[in-house]
């Protein structure tokens, strides 16, 4: 099921790689996830969000770009994480993107304050 061979491109972010599976990713289109609520849509993007260390993920055409925390955070310990779960994620067969709406009861609104979108942010990331 690992047969899959993915390649690194830098970007002109150092805290930025471009990771080319050599399959589509997204067919004619780019998503960005800044953070793990943003990733409701997104399986993959979901357990990306997982590996300690990344920050936002973005999706191509043909390629997943991976932006970490920051530069005190090395690649070579978070790219490991991140072949595996992109292979493991293709290799699953699941969509890349669903439909799936957000979960609105925790979804941010207007009102909300500070802490209660670090709550709610909490709440989708960690408890779901």
């Amino acid at each position: 099921a690992r047969s899959l061979f993915i390649q690194t491109q830098d970007t002109p972010n150092p805290n930025s790689l471009k990771f080319i599976p050599g399959k589509e990713v997204l067919e004619s289109r780019t998503m960005e996830f800044s953070t793990p609520a943003a990733a409701f849509c997104s399986p993959l993007a979901r357990q990306l969000f997982r590996i300690e260390g990344v920050k936002s993920v973005f999706f191509g055409p043909d390629f997943i770009t991976i932006t970490k925390e920051s530069e005190d955070l090395d690649w070579n310990l978070l790219k490991p994480d991140i072949y595996a779960t992109i292979m493991d994620f293709f290799a699953s067969g699941l969509p890349i993107v669903t439909e799936e709406a957000p979960r609105t009861d925790t979804a941010a609104s207007e009102e909300d304050d500070e802490v209660v979108l670090m709550i709610k942010e909490l709440l989708d990331t960690r408890i779901r």
